[in-house]
């Protein structure tokens, strides 16, 4: 039974991650900011799984601190970690960067790369000591370099993850500590949507293109949380959206119709 702690996992991919992990027997530290969001999902998860394999712990992950105890919280109480995924994150609206004020910039840098640094600091310690362990960074847009207008801060702290992934896969090399990444690809959750006024053109026309490229939530995170569990391979980069598979949807859009926003709005 793997013990799997997830970072911003009250909602979103990180929440469906909690949910597939589970659903594989795992025993999960489910976690966010919010202690009453950490509580919310808590029951939510328990509803459908055994209770005493999830344990609820509120962690800002821009505040050192915070992490490591999270850390500690699950290993007392599961006795180890298996596997670690960075995955908390924020986004912003779609804004040229000489608009972004400096709240915004700092916002979203900590918590997408010093976050992301703390997470992988504090696992690698434990892991190394306890000579086990699989830690996992959230990649996104910028991860592979494309750039998206109005979506330069974003991409440039995706750009930071593959890179901090990486060099970090070449320091456990010969350890038996395994480094990789997720790349869900388009995934319909606020990150993806919460820039863009519903109803709007925009969002019509965003809408479009999601119904072709995206996927919900409950369709990527099975898949990604099978592929951790079964990983030995350092290094190793999962990626749910390929060049074949968007050339596919693409081809086939215009006699395959998806909603995927079908009672979300």
């Amino acid at each position: 039974m793997k013990s799997v702690v997830i970072t911003g996992s009250t909602r979103g991919i990180g929440y469906g991650l909690a949910d597939s992990f589970l659903a594989l027997g795992c025993v999960v530290t489910v976690s966010g900011r919010n202690l009453t969001g950490v509580q919310k999902a808590v029951a939510q998860l328990s509803s459908a799984h055994q209770a005493d394999r999830i344990l609820g712990h509120p962690c800002d992950v821009t505040q050192f601190e915070q992490v490591q105890g999270l850390w500690d919280k699950a290993q007392d109480h599961f006795g180890k970690v298996d596997i670690w995924v960075n995955n908390a994150g924020i986004g912003h609206s779609q804004l040229e960067f000489r608009r972004e004020s400096s709240q915004e910039i700092s916002a979203v840098v900590e918590t997408n790369i010093v976050g992301t640094m703390y997470g992988a600091n504090v696992a690698l310690q434990g892991m190394l000591e306890q000579g086990f362990g699989s830690l996992y960074n959230m990649e996104g847009l910028g991860s592979d370099d494309r750039k998206v207008r109005g979506l330069t801060l974003y991409g440039s702290t995706k750009s930071c993850i593959r890179y901090l992934t990486d060099a970090l896969a070449e320091e456990v090399r010969g350890t038996g500590v395994l480094v990789g990444s997720f790349s869900p690809g388009m995934v319909v959750t606020e990150l993806l949507t919460g820039r863009y006024q519903k109803g709007s053109q925009d969002w019509e026309g965003a809408k479009r293109i999601f119904n072709i490229l995206a996927d919900r939530v409950e369709t990527v995170t099975p898949w990604l949380a099978e592929k951790a569990i079964t990983n030995k391979k350092n290094g190793a980069r999962f990626k749910w959206m390929t060049r074949s598979k968007i050339t596919g949807r693409f081809l086939s859009a215009s006699f395959r119709k998806r909603d995927l926003f079908d009672g979300l709005e």
